[in-house]
């Protein structure tokens, strides 16, 4: 993978098991314009994948299991998922290392237990436990993407089961997060993803409480470098000064973030600072100017970039 390009490397293995003829280069230079942007979301993924892979469909889904995974690779279908990774050296003083990564998984062994994982940095079939997968993916919701052939729907379908509405899979998501709380109250990812499935059902003020206590017990550094959750509970749960304190943390960790920029604009429009929002907004589409949200922004605005 080139620099923070795991995202396109990871689906642009995917998409060439179809018989796609691209590269990562091909989807990042459509879904960011700076080399230096550090996270390309799943959303992103899947709008490349619609708007420039048509003939494959695609989706995705959160709360996921090694079990699911291990249906689909029986099905031919591959699963990318986003997971933890760390780096092997630090960027600042007591830096955890912790970050986001994806991986392309493209089989499995029951008899060792392991799913075989492409890694665009590491390498190609890396052995990976279903207990070491499973940790690895519950600070990221357990969310998995799934592209396949329009005859391959019906088996997608009959996988998911209910979790092919995605209200269903969302509560399920939401449902498991609880259990894990119920059955470590001090687990803060369990919170955290509690937070963001409460976020989904716009339960906004739920969410904002969820996302404290996750806090409290303690997040791994660049956890906002990924997910935006909390921005959007506490925007509109009117916890505005929350929301600027956070995103003004997010930026000491990611200078570049146009999420955080983006929040920051936000947050400063509902004080009442328009000039200060569109300053914000700018900065936004200055770190990825193929950013819809902040394409968006700065029209709501009537800015101009």
């Amino acid at each position: 993978q080139d620099i923070n390009n795991c995202g396109p490397a990871a689906l642009s293995l995917y998409l060439r098991y179809y018989g796609w003829d691209g590269d990562q280069f091909s989807i990042s230079q459509q879904l960011r314009s700076d080399r230096r942007d550090r996270n390309i979301n799943v959303e992103e993924l899947l709008y490349y994948t619609r708007s420039y892979v048509g003939w494959l469909e695609s989706t995705f889904r959160v709360g996921g299991t090694t079990e699911q995974i291990k249906q689909f690779l029986a099905a031919g279908i591959p699963v990318v998922t986003e997971e933890t990774f760390y780096f092997e050296e630090p960027y600042w003083p007591d830096d955890d290392l912790w970050a986001g990564h994806y991986l392309l998984i493209t089989g499995y062994d029951d008899a060792s237990s392991t799913f075989a994982v492409q890694d665009t940095f590491y390498g190609p079939d890396k052995q990976v436990s279903y207990e070491k997968v499973d940790e690895l993916w519950q600070p990221f919701n357990r969310v998995f993407i799934l592209i396949y052939r329009p005859d391959q729907e019906e088996t997608v379908k009959a996988i998911l089961g209910e979790h092919w509405d995605v209200e269903y899979n969302r509560q399920a998501a939401l449902e498991t997060a609880q259990a894990e709380i119920d059955a470590n109250p001090e687990d803060a990812l369990a919170w955290f993803n509690l937070g963001s499935n409460l976020v989904y059902f716009e339960r906004y003020d739920e969410a904002a409480d969820a996302y404290d206590e996750a806090r409290r017990l303690g997040l791994p550094q660049r956890m906002l470098r990924y997910q935006f959750g909390p921005f959007f509970a506490y925007f509109h749960s009117g916890r505005i000064e929350d929301l600027l304190a956070l995103t003004e943390y997010a930026l000491k960790i990611t200078y570049n973030s146009e999420e955080a920029f983006l929040w920051t604009g936000w947050g400063l429009y509902r004080q009442g600072d328009g000039a200060g929002a569109i300053d914000y907004f700018r900065r936004a589409y200055e770190a990825n100017n193929t950013s819809i949200d902040a394409q968006y922004a700065l029209e709501f605005m009537g800015a101009s970039p």
